[in-house]
Parts: C-alpha cells; structure tokens; sequence
C-alpha cells in the first residue's frame, strides 16, 4: 500500500468494521465496545488478510485518549460523587486495592516481578465508566440510588487512574524497571530520568509539575476558557464553537505534556472539567461529542490491533484467572465492601454486577506499563482478553441481580446473614405516631419526583411516610424532620414498618423498572385493596404495570406532552378536555 494512503486506509477499515462489529453487539444485546475490540483483531497483524498500519492507528489512539479523558473530566460532577462520598470513595479505595493485589499474587506465580504485578493489578482493577453507563442506561437505573453510588465509585476509580498516569513513570525505578526502558519512556514524554536525578528528586519534580499545572489551571484557566468559549458563542456559529471546543481539549493536552511534563490524560481531564464549570458545558459536550466519539472507536480499534487470538490457545490457564480477578474477585470484594457499609443487598449485588468489567482505563495504563518496561508484552494481550470477556460476559450479569436478590429474600436466615441491621434509620423516626398511620400514602423515593409529591403531601396535610434507598438522603430527611425509612422496598419487612397493610395509597416515584414491577407485586400481596400509581419510562411498561395491579403508570414523556398541550391550548382560547386529551396522546404513542 501506498504510504500516502496508509491513514486513509486505517480509518476507513477502522472505522468501517467498528462499525459492522458494533452493529452486530447492539444486535446481540451486548456493548458496542466489544465490536470496536473485534474490529481492530480483524485489522492487526495477528489475523489474516488487512493489516492496518500500526504506528498510524496508535497514534490516532492518542487522540481517542485525549477526547476520551475531556469527555471524563466534562462529565466529572463534584456534587454526584460528595453524595455518595461515604460509600464510593473508601469502597472504591478497597476495592482497587483488593484487585491490585490480586493481579500481583497471581502473576507473580507466573514468574513476574513484583513491581509487573503492581501495574497488571491496577489496569485489572479499573472498570470502564463507558461500559457501565451504558449498562444503567439500558437498565433504566442511571438515576436510581444504585445507579448514583455506581457512577460515583467510577468516579473515584477514574480520579485514581489519572493520579496513577501521573506517578507511574516518577515510580517506575521502585517497582523494578529497567533504566535503559524508562530513560527511552522518559525521552518520548519529555520527563526526567529517575536513573540520572535519584526517584525522591524525580518524584518530587514530578508532583511539582502536577501542583503547578493544576494551580495554573484554576487560577487562570478558570478565568481565560469560559471566557473564550462565552466570545466565540456569540459570534453564532456552531462550527467555530466545535473548533474552539476542540482546540481548548487538544491545546491544553498538548501544552500540559510540552510545558509542565504531564501527560496528555491529565492534561485533557483538566481542560473538561474546567469547561464543565462553565456555563457552555452542555453545549461543549454536544459539540465534540461526535468527534469524540469517533476517535474514541478509534482508541478502541487500536487496542484491539494489539490482542493475538492464540493467547487464548497458548495461556488459557492465564486468561481464566485475568477473567476471575475481574469477574469473581472484583465482585466479591465491591459485595463486601457495600454490605459491610450496611447498604442493602440489591445495591450490593448491582455494584458487584457494575464492576464486573473493565475498559479504556485498563489499556492505557498497559500501554504505559509496557513502554516503561514494567510489563512484558504478553500482559496487553492479557488485558485485552480479559475486557473481551467481561464487556461480553457483563450484560448476563447484570442479568443475575434480581433472580439473585430474590432467591435470597426468600430464604431470610440466609439474607440476615448478608444484610446489617442499619440501625435506627431502617425504621420509622420516634416522633412518628404509628397508630395513627391509617389510610396514609406510602412514597417510594424522594427525589426529582418523589420530592415534589411529598412537599404536597405535607401541605395539604395527608399523612405519608417515605422509603428510600440512598442512605445518604435518608439521614439528610431525618434531619428535616420526615417520616422516612431506609431500605430496598422490594424487601416485605420494608413495607410493613412503612405499615403498608393499613395504607390507601403506594405512590412508585422510583426509576428502576424491575424493582418497581417487584414492589406492585408485593404491594398487592400485603395489602390487596391498596390503590397504585407508579412512574415508568415506556408505554410497554405501563401496560404491563397496569395488567398487574396498578391503577395508573404514568409515562413521564408524555405526561410532559400533556402538560405543555394544555398551556398551547390556553394560549389559544381553545375549549378542551384534558382527560380526553391525554386519552388520544396515549393512543397516539401506544
């Protein structure tokens, strides 16, 4: 081939097979990641046919890492992780620790040095956040408790990596590499030579640079970035608003690595979460989000260039136990660790479910470890297998939590074994009066819609007690004073000390799906006069939400419709009847 072509080349079969790789997951009901991966084994060196040019397509990789990290630090929220600080940040501490050491005992069976097991520990220990979203996604549960305290632990794990990218080359001497690797690593990155400064001197340069770009990035970027992007938004043009988007990612990568020796992650991560401070982040996010979208199939076809298949015929034993850390070990460890907080055991078993995976965090720190020379060229492939395998394996997963959570609850003996006592908050507050609890309303989650419903309760003095599930914002509702319980409402001694049985009301403000088809099902065995209104996503849901016992499932979508039909028709002076109204909107969108 023509080397003038080459990178046309390499994108057009990269992105061509992601594409009918991809297509074929979605089909499948699994992540389209693991279409990318496939499209690059089909286009590397190790399978037959299409070679794509590597040194082209790792390159590209560069980009999709640099688009990747802004679009993580464009959706980093302070505000979702401090909510769920208590239960993320130390699980996810322990967890990775667990994991870290996990992948260091094993390999070091294999005859790899410590320091080699340190780092294929910690890329096994990192899920990827694109994988889990789209998980919660397609589960309806990304707003959801369990959603929330998943999305955070995530969070934290991203927060590590990049402290990792950061430190691995500063502190690759102690952990055993070679001084000819990392002076080769340290030439490419513009860093300097643990060998010739002494690693106390290196590191402590090293984290200089860090405090200096960071503090250069909030006192000045803070102030330069919004104000570029809020100039170039008033000139209207969307394209030079993409532009400057980009150029902000790019620039500040570029200029972190060139002035301050950090590496283009820490770089890019710092420029989006300066711009998701601004006012034009979502806009931001819009803009690049193809762009990075589809340099980020690139990252991933990249990476799969570099997987040989017949590691799985050469090193089974290998991969088997790569699998296990991610799938067996990971899980079990994020399981206790939830249980042991004394959340319950549906969150447990959906965070276990969540971190059953791992992705691009994972291959970046590979590719790092490798050309430091801290990993032998076999662990990529190791690696990649195991994201193979678990991004395959997840979605059954996920599969796994309800049958599993319910097998439990009905043996009680063994569920206690699994779930605390939570202490005071699990029943209703001493102030409540619970022989008047007569004919009240049970509310099922306080949040975006749970709240406003309660505050209406409360004024129009209709008695009501809450359940919900965050922890969190259970202690913040005691605190105000309301009649809330901690807990899983799909657990029957939930319901009854919310005194279910003796209600007139179940209102389901929650956005899990499956658990809301649970509770209806429960609600009726305890109380079977109880009238229901749930919320739901779907007009598939609410047909069977109403066929099963509740008394309406209102669509959130369309009862938005509904509401702004209502204003354009007073707008107008147009009689109406509003029930007859949403009767045509439901048979329009059934």
């Amino acid at each position: 081939m023509p080397h003038d072509t080459a990178l046309i080349a390499t994108i057009a079969a990269g992105l061509g097979l992601a594409f009918i790789f991809g297509l074929l997951a979605t089909r499948f009901h699994l992540p389209p990641i693991l279409g990318y991966l496939l499209a690059g084994v089909a286009v590397g060196p190790f399978t037959p046919g299409f070679v794509a040019d590597q040194a082209l397509a790792s390159q590209l990789a560069e980009l999709g890492v640099i688009l990747l990290m802004f679009g993580v630090g464009l959706h980093f929220s302070i505000a979702d992780l401090m909510s769920v600080r208590r239960i993320a940040i130390p699980g996810a501490l322990a967890q990775i620790a667990v994991a870290t050491g996990l992948g260091a005992v094993v390999s070091h069976f294999w005859g790899w040095s410590w320091g080699s097991g340190i780092v294929f520990g910690l890329a096994l220990s990192v899920a990827s956040t694109v994988v889990l979203l789209k998980a919660l996604e397609e589960r309806g549960i990304l707003d959801s408790a369990d959603g929330r305290i998943a999305v955070g632990w995530l969070i934290v794990e991203d927060l590590i990596t990049v402290l990792a990218l950061v430190l691995l080359p500063a502190l690759a001497p102690l952990l055993g590499a070679s001084p000819e690797a990392i002076a080769a690593s340290n030439e490419a990155a513009g860093h300097a030579s643990a060998a010739t400064t002494g690693l106390w001197t290196t590191l402590g340069i090293t984290l200089l640079k860090v405090v200096s770009f960071v503090a250069v990035m909030l006192i000045v970027g803070r102030r330069t970035i919004p104000w570029v992007l809020g100039r170039v938004m008033n000139t209207g043009s969307r394209e030079l608003f993409t532009l400057a988007v980009l150029a902000v990612a790019l620039g500040i990568a570029f200029g972190a690595a060139a002035l301050f020796g950090v590496s283009f992650a820490l770089g890019a991560f710092f420029a989006g979460v300066i711009v998701s401070e601004s006012d034009f982040s979502h806009e931001a996010a819009t803009n690049a989000l193809p762009l990075q979208d589809a340099f980020a199939v690139l990252f991933f076809v990249s990476v799969g260039m570099l997987f040989d298949p017949t590691i799985l015929l050469r090193e089974p034993l290998h991969v088997l136990a790569v699998v296990f850390i991610i799938m067996i070990g990971k899980a079990i460890a994020s399981l206790g660790i939830v249980l042991l907080f004394r959340y319950s055991l549906h969150t447990a078993l959906t965070i276990s479910a969540s971190l059953a995976q791992i992705g691009e965090f994972s291959f970046i720190l590979a590719a790092l470890g490798v050309s430091l020379g801290l990993l032998p060229a076999e662990a990529t492939g190791l690696i990649v297998a195991g994201a193979l395998l678990s991004i395959t394996l997840n979605p059954f997963v996920f599969k796994t939590v309800e049958p599993l959570a319910a097998w439990l609850r009905s043996h009680p003996r063994l569920a206690d074994m699994f779930e605390r006592e939570v202490g005071e908050i699990a029943e209703l507050p001493t102030a409540v009066n619970e022989e008047s609890l007569r004919d009240h309303a049970v509310l099922i989650g306080y949040g975006r819609v749970g709240a406003p419903i309660g505050a209406e309760l409360a004024l129009h003095k209709v008695p009501y007690v809450v359940i919900e599930a965050s922890r969190e914002r259970t202690e913040v509702l005691r605190e105000r004073g309301l009649p809330v319980i901690y807990g899983d409402a799909t657990r029957p001694d939930i319901l009854e000390d919310a005194h279910l049985e003796r209600a007139r009301l179940l209102l389901v403000a929650a956005p899990d799906a499956v658990q809301t088809r649970a509770i209806v099902a429960l609600a009726h065995k305890l109380n079977p006069s109880i009238t229901v209104l749930v919320r739901t996503h779907s007009d598939g849901e609410r047909t069977f939400l109403e066929s099963h016992g509740a008394k309406q499932a209102l669509v959130g979508e369309r009862e938005l419709a509904v509401s702004l039909t209502r204003h354009a028709l007073r707008e107008y002076g147009v009689a109406h009847d509003m029930e007859a109204v949403a009767a045509r909107m439901i048979g329009h969108t059934a």
